[in-house]
């Protein structure tokens, strides 16, 4: 996960990543590792600043981070107060859904991408660099991860039709843990390659 994540959407070790997500969320992972494997430099921002747009924008300003993830409800805090990245930030969003009219404004600000994945399949699965004349998509899988659309009978659905996203690769979870039956319903042998893929439902 990280080692792809290095590459996309990429992280050298002349980054700066400013850490603003909560330790217990999954996605904590990548702001507290990837800057440990590539060489970068993190700081971690206190609860209470990450958490007010206007002190954050503050430490942005101070520390000049050229990484930063967070959430779309975090992004659009910092919108609100009138933050435009005069800071050259590469923006990472993810954790819930983008809407257009944020994605559009954080394009304005620079270099964004959209990142997608549960937690089931450690932590991102899928990447996209947002561009203001596109709709925003999860975008295409990361190394080591294949991403399937299936019907009810586990069939390849082509593109455009609806179907359940099911996503395999090296990041696959082994299962819930003491879950045995919610892990046999989510977590199945791949048809399409060796291992196993899950069911996002």
């Amino acid at each position: 996960f990280l080692l792809a994540m290095a590459r996309t959407p990429g992280m050298a070790s002349n980054d700066r990543l400013l850490a603003v997500t909560t330790h217990s969320f999954d996605i904590a992972a990548l702001e507290l590792y990837l800057p440990l494997i590539t060489g970068g430099q993190v700081c971690i921002c206190e609860s209470a600043t990450a958490a007010d747009a206007t002190l954050l924008a503050e430490k942005i300003a101070d520390w000049r981070p050229t990484v930063m993830q967070a959430t779309p409800a975090t992004w659009a805090m910092l919108v609100r107060v009138g933050w435009q990245n005069t800071e050259g930030v590469k923006v990472l969003c993810g954790g819930e859904a983008l809407p257009d009219g944020l994605k559009d404004q954080l394009v304005a600000r620079g270099e964004a991408w959209n990142l997608y994945g549960p937690t089931e399949t450690t932590i991102w699965s899928a990447a996209k660099r947002l561009h203001r004349d596109e709709p925003v998509t999860i975008g295409r899988p990361i190394a080591n991860t294949r991403l399937y659309v299936l019907d009810r009978n586990m069939s390849p659905l082509p593109v455009g039709v609806t179907g359940e996203l099911c996503i395999a690769g090296d990041g696959v979870a082994l299962g819930y843990h003491r879950k045995p039956e919610l892990t046999a319903e989510r977590f199945l042998d791949n048809p399409f390659a060796p291992g196993r893929l899950y069911r996002t439902a």
